[in-house]
């Protein structure tokens, strides 16, 4: 027995979960309201009137919300007023080119509400109880929000994954982008590399938002589609490189083993498949954010989960790979696993 001093029992983490809804919903209103943008347009540090005419909102209502999101951390107060942190500057501020803020529709959509209302039933299943496999679902609507929200977020991965696959060295590629949703990772490997081609695949009412971004890119002529389920579509051959990004954790170990293996005869010998995903420790509960994105697969999925690296090398060496290496990325909680043809 610890004879150490013991800190006293305490209902605070009780508190903090059943209120952590706040935290989202004065978040989701503050980006509603563009308040990050306005204390940025003002010259913070800015009082709660100045931004309340700025948001046409008022003044309590904004003093309030702005009070809240300091003691969460979203903004400074001081005693000439609030002022933006260097997190919400660079990445709330809608005006800033690394805005992440439209990542908020696709987080706060209904269907992810109600998947998350569902839990108790989803962990008597074992799988999402939602409707025709949740968000696994064909043409599932939601991943059209998802596709116009989330591609900056995905920046630093998609910069992660090129860097890993050596994009800039120029070489003529043709690349696979299963789920390519945004398009942000084949778009990101083709402006490192002018002489990439890429098929996205992907539902055909998501590849209108790839193609969108695609044009944006300048890869006209460059990108080209591929409509329908990756379990279906016939991919071709020829490919140097495949990617596979934030995918396999929608699907159990044998689904995923004959999808790589799939893939893996899409490649040319020597060819490469680029796996990026949310990879836990063996312990499951470490690190924080990748460890603790099964339960989104539990609530959304009916078999889904985050994959451990050995699970991960299990898989791809059942489908036939040579070789497995592992990249943890910087300033990014998903790891990049290098397969080889």
């Amino acid at each position: 027995m610890s004879t150490g001093a013991q800190a006293h029992p305490s209902p605070q983490l009780f508190f903090d979960s059943m209120f952590a809804f706040k935290r989202t919903t004065a978040l989701v209103a503050a980006i509603e309201l563009d308040l990050f943008t306005a204390i940025a347009e003002l010259k913070s540090p800015v009082s709660a009137a100045e931004v309340a005419r700025r948001i046409g909102a008022s003044e309590r209502g904004t003093r309030i919300l702005c009070d809240f999101l300091t003691i969460q951390g979203f903004l400074a107060k001081g005693p000439n007023g609030y002022e933006a942190t260097p997190d919400t500057a660079m990445f709330l501020d809608r005006k800033a080119t690394t805005c992440v803020a439209g990542a908020a529709r696709f987080l706060a959509l209904p269907p992810i509400k109600e998947m998350a209302h569902q839990l108790a039933e989803a962990v008597r299943k074992g799988g999402t109880v939602m409707p025709e496999g949740g968000s696994v679902a064909p043409e599932h609507e939601m991943w059209i929000d998802f596709a116009r929200g989330m591609g900056p977020l995905m920046y630093p991965a998609a910069e992660g994954i090129a860097r890993v696959l050596g994009a800039e060295k120029g070489e003529p590629w043709k690349v696979l982008d299963i789920a390519a949703s945004h398009g942000m990772f084949g778009i990101t490997i083709a402006r490192h590399n002018p002489n990439a081609q890429i098929v996205a695949l992907d539902w055909k009412n998501v590849l209108e938002v790839t193609r969108e971004n695609g044009q944006k890119a300048g890869l006209d002529g460059r990108l080209r589609t591929l409509p329908g389920s990756a379990f279906d579509v016939e991919f071709g051959g020829g490919y140097d490189v495949v990617l596979l990004t934030n995918f396999l954790h929608h699907f159990d170990s044998a689904t995923n083993v004959r999808l790589l293996s799939k893939c893996r005869k899409s490649l040319k010998p020597g060819g490469r498949a680029a796996v990026l995903e949310f990879v836990p420790n063996e312990d499951r509960i470490t690190p924080p954010f990748p460890a603790a994105f099964s339960m989104t697969m539990l609530e959304g999925t009916p078999s889904g989960d985050a994959y451990t690296l050995h699970e991960l090398t299990q898989m791809a060496l059942a489908a036939g790979y040579k070789n497995v290496q592992s990249h943890p990325l910087v300033f990014h909680p998903e790891t990049v696993l290098v397969l080889e043809n």
